[in-house]
């Protein structure tokens, strides 16, 4: 279940996605496999080539990129998640969702 993500940031997402962006967008997240991870942040492109690459120029395995079109993502958490968000200058959400002590 996701919340904490006005549909304005939303819609942005999505319409960077379908350019073929590579696109981020954080958000509250509750799921019982991963014990204590409160947020996802979702790294969206259209262009599964460009995603895939991105994944492995990250260091993550594109196998777990979700293909589901129109809005094909892979889902970061965790230590990955803020260091990424950090190393793409996206201190809004690092803040936003208190991701750094």
């Amino acid at each position: 279940m996701a919340f904490g993500v006005k549909r304005e940031e939303l819609e942005q997402w999505k319409a960077r996605v379908a350019r073929g962006e590579i696109a981020f967008l954080t958000h509250y997240w509750l799921e019982p496999r991963f014990k204590g991870v409160k947020t996802v942040t979702k790294v969206g492109c259209g262009d599964l080539g460009k995603l895939t690459a991105w994944c492995r120029s990250n260091g993550l395995d594109p196998k777990y990129i979700h293909r589901r079109q129109p809005f094909p993502h892979f889902d970061l958490i965790g230590e990955k998640q803020l260091e990424i968000l950090k190393r793409e200058g996206l201190w809004e959400q690092v803040e936003r969702f208190k991701l750094q002590d």
